[in-house]
């Protein structure tokens, strides 16, 4: 690769040579992952101009029509089906015909097992997916440029996360048909869309240099680095999954991606594959600037107004370090001061962490009913840590971004 980006068609955001990701190599040089080739780097470059045709296109015959008319229709669609719908708009049947079509390498079963996995992973499931991958995530600017247009510093950060966990709580319930991942999934997809039709538009919006909002380089990063980082960062907190529970999420990940709107390209074929997808996207997607700070420095002081039933004060500061010792343990020093905040922090709380989960990984390994009680003891925990982030308030799927669709 030259010592420039020469692409005709690629942003100058995509850099002329993949980006060092010192939190994620040593784990993929593991698995045996090296650095994406030539074909692979390109491709990730033309990715960042190419959205989801299929949910773009029912977007504008519902913008078209009216939104009030069309909308009810697709909501209808969306929770009992396409046949479920009188007379159905040739547009929207041909969206629900192909999303309805399950394909054919997904194993029901599998996804059930999937499932359950994401549900054991209780409180450390979730500080890694936030500590880990959302704060992690902000180090790509080019996503952060879409984040800040659709008010994110306005609606905060656990306002943001606990949406984003509402839509993996909606996942681990149910993935069939109908169900309530399934109707969390495509209702982001539909989001996405408006927000790409919303932002694109904008005046200050520079295509040439940033690429398409939530592209399909930008989804895949986000697809895996949610649903399956986690796992990449609880087997050192001692959260050793088995082979079939990877291979189980993996399949999840990809027929999520495959609702969503991500590319065939982009989806995880196994876990291994998920690893590749996420190392080498963030190879191309990292490339932190002022946005970074602007949105990792509230999240990281977020802690400290969470809703604790008692001793808010003391209950803060301890949940800050906690978090940020999560961070600094797997992000690394440069990560963090990219981020704008301190380069190390002890990692205790992992540590601390460790034997528990251990002692856990054994018990699901040689027990039914450890495995049921890791469920149910993930949910609770899940269930409480979403409260702690918005109290009694809302924590809906798209909420941060309803002001598009009020508008649509």
């Amino acid at each position: 690769m030259g010592s420039e980006n020469t692409g005709a068609n690629v942003p100058t955001r995509h850099p002329a040579a993949p980006v060092e990701v010192p939190g994620l190599r040593p784990f993929a040089m593991l698995m045996g992952i090296g650095a994406p080739d030539a074909e692979q780097w390109a491709a990730m470059g033309t990715s960042l101009l190419v959205g989801d045709e299929p949910m773009d296109a029912l977007v504008d015959w519902m913008l078209t029509t009216g939104m009030a008319t069309t909308r009810p229709l697709f909501e209808q669609a969306l929770h009992t089906g396409i046949d479920s719908v009188p007379d159905a708009p040739a547009p929207l049947r041909a969206f629900f015909a192909a999303v309805e079509t399950t394909p054919p390498w997904v194993n029901e079963r599998t996804l059930r097992h999937g499932e359950q996995v994401l549900r054991r992973g209780g409180y450390d499931g979730l500080y890694l997916a936030r500590d880990v991958s959302f704060l992690g995530g902000y180090l790509a600017s080019g996503f952060n440029k879409t984040l800040l247009r659709t008010g994110a510093l306005e609606k905060g950060p656990a306002q943001r996360f606990a949406e984003t966990m509402q839509w993996a709580l909606d996942v681990q319930n149910g993935m069939e048909k109908f169900g309530p991942g399934y109707r969390s999934t495509l209702h982001v997809r539909f989001v996405h869309s408006l927000v790409r039709r919303h932002v694109g538009a904008m005046p200050d919006w520079d295509g040439d240099a940033w690429g398409l909002p939530i592209n399909q380089t930008d989804m895949a990063a986000t697809l895996v680095g949610a649903l399956i980082a986690p796992f990449i960062g609880g087997m050192t907190m001692g959260i050793v999954p088995s082979r079939a529970d990877r291979e189980a999420a993996a399949q999840l990940a990809r027929y999520v991606g495959w609702l969503m709107g991500v590319s065939d390209e982009w989806l995880p074929t196994g876990f291994r594959d998920s690893v590749r997808i996420l190392y080498h996207c963030m190879t191309a997607i990292t490339n932190p600037d002022e946005t970074t700070r602007q949105l990792a420095l509230p999240m990281a002081d977020d802690p400290l107004d969470w809703h604790y039933p008692n001793l808010p004060w003391l209950r803060g500061r301890i949940a800050r370090a906690q978090h940020l010792s999560i961070s600094s343990m797997y992000l690394g020093p440069s990560a963090m001061r990219k981020l704008g905040l301190w380069p190390y922090m002890p990692p205790w709380y992992p540590l601390l962490r460790l034997p528990v989960n251990l002692a856990r990984t054994a018990a699901i390994r040689i027990s039914p009913a450890a495995r049921a009680r890791a469920e149910e003891r993930g949910l609770r925990e899940q269930e409480a840590f979403q409260r702690l982030l918005v109290g009694s308030g809302p924590a809906t799927v798209g909420m941060s971004a309803h002001h598009l669709q009020a508008t649509a």
